[in-house]
């Protein structure tokens, strides 16, 4: 039973190394997009960026912090799956507050054409908010839903290998 421990821990903090990489490409790349639309945003003579959008990149931001603190493989580094549990619930809360912005239409809701994809792409210049936006940004803000997603799901993964290691 001894080699097969060894083995297995060593495999699980192999793994654990791999998801808090995940974690901080996904964070960052949701992180970098969200803090060029708040540019955008501060650019465009808006004072108020979004809620939702501030939500998501706090949850970010304190993903990249506890995954930086976390990839090292200590051997009691599983204990701390209860953690990833609050944050698995924070990128789904996140998830679904940017989904039910826009909801099946993604780059076809009025909140994407009045907001989102206004001041990406720096329609502000042109005239007021209601034109016809043309699909800017629209990959930017699938991705940052994408990346949202592949997070909380990597967090997912992650609470089941530290509850099944731990």
């Amino acid at each position: 039973m001894g080699p097969r421990t060894k083995t297995g821990g060593t495999a699980s903090r192999g793994v654990n190394v791999f998801f808090c990489i995940g974690e901080i490409v996904c964070a960052a790349i949701v992180l970098g997009l969200l803090s060029r639309f708040f540019y955008l945003v501060d650019q465009g003579g808006s004072s108020d960026p979004n809620a939702r959008l501030i939500y998501t990149a706090v949850v970010a931001g304190i993903t990249i912090l506890w995954s930086l603190l976390t990839i090292v493989p200590l051997a009691y580094a599983f204990w701390l799956f209860p953690i990833d549990f609050i944050l698995l619930i924070a990128w789904l809360a996140a998830f679904i507050a940017l989904e039910t912005l826009t909801g099946s239409n993604t780059c076809n809701a009025f909140w994407y054409d009045a907001y989102w994809g206004y001041y990406w792409g720096r329609w502000y210049r042109v005239g007021p908010v209601g034109l016809d936006v043309n699909w800017a940004g629209c990959s930017a803000w699938r991705t940052v839903l994408a990346f949202t997603f592949i997070a909380m799901f990597i967090f997912l993964l992650q609470f089941f290998l530290g509850g099944y290691t731990g």
